[in-house]
C-alpha cells in the first residue's frame, strides 16, 4: 500500500497531534496549570508544527479547515486530567509521547513538502521545522528551557533523519505503509535513546566544554 502524495495521510497527521498534545497535558498538569490552559497548551503543541507548515507552503492551515484537527488536543486534555493522578513517571511519559509525535511530523511535513513541488532538500527542512516546531512553542510558552535548545539532550537530530529518509525513499517510490513504520521506529528509538543515555550534540564552537557544576567553561 502506498500513500497518495497530493495529500498526506491525515490519519496519520491526526495522530501526531494526539501524541504531540499529550505531551503538552502532561506539561501542563505538571506546572499545575487549569483545565483550559491544558487544553490551550495541548492545542499549542498538538497543532503549532501544522500551522508553521502550511503557512510556509502558503496554503490555509490544515486545522483551521477540518474540525477533526480539534479532537486529539481536547482528548489528549481529558485523559491527563482524569489519568495524571496516578501517574508516577511523569519525564518518561512526556518523552515518550514527544518522540512519538515527532516520528510522525517530520514525515507528515516532508509528505505535505513534496506533495505541493518543493524540492526534496527543502522538504527535509520543512519536516524538520514541522516536527520541532510545536514542541518549540509549547516549551516557551509553559517556561520551560527548550528541548530544542537543550545542551543536554538530542532533539532535532532525529527528526533530520526522519524526514531525510522520508524523502529518499519518496524520491525512489518506495515510501509506504511499511517503510513509513520503520522510519517512526528509527526516529522514536533514536529519540528515547538519546534521552537515556543522555547523548548530546557538539558545542557550537570547536574545543569549547560544557559547564560542570557552574564552574565555568
Amino acid at each position: 500500500m502506498t500513500f497518495a502524495f497530493d495529500n498526506s495521510p491525515v490519519w496519520l497527521d491526526l495522530l501526531g497531534v494526539f501524541f504531540f498534545a499529550v505531551s503538552g497535558s502532561l506539561l501542563a498538569a505538571r506546572k499545575q496549570i487549569d483545565i483550559v490552559g491544558s487544553l490551550l497548551l495541548a492545542s499549542l503543541v498538538g497543532l503549532g508544527g501544522g500551522v508553521i507548515r502550511d503557512i510556509i507552503l502558503a496554503i490555509v492551515p490544515a486545522a483551521f479547515t477540518n474540525p477533526a484537527y480539534l479532537a486529539p488536543p481536547l482528548l489528549a486534555t481529558v485523559l491527563v486530567f482524569f489519568l495524571f493522578s496516578s501517574v508516577q513517571r511523569y519525564t518518561s511519559l512526556l518523552i515518550l509521547f514527544d518522540a512519538a509525535g515527532l516520528a510522525l511530523f517530520c514525515m507528515t511535513g516532508t509528505l505535505k513538502a513534496l506533495a505541493t513541488g518543493l524540492n526534496p532538500v527543502a522538504s527535509v527542512l520543512l519536516g524538520v521545522t514541522t516536527a520541532v516546531g510545536g514542541g518549540l512553542l509549547r516549551d516557551i510558552t509553559a517556561n520551560e528551557v527548550p528541548e530544542l535548545f537543550n545542551p543536554k539532550d538530542i532533539y532535532a537530530l532525529p527528526a533530520f533523519v526522519g524526514s531525510a529518509m522520508t524523502a529518499v525513499l519518496w524520491v525512489f517510490g518506495v515510501f509506504n505503509v511499511l517503510t513509513a513504520a520503520g522510519i517512526a521506529a528509527v526516529v522514536f528509538t533514536f529519540r528515547v535513546l538519546a534521552w537515556r543515555r543522555s547523548w548530546q550534540a557538539p558545542l557550537a564552537v570547536r574545543g569549547w566544554h560544557r559547564r560542570v557544576g557552574g564552574t565555568g567553561l
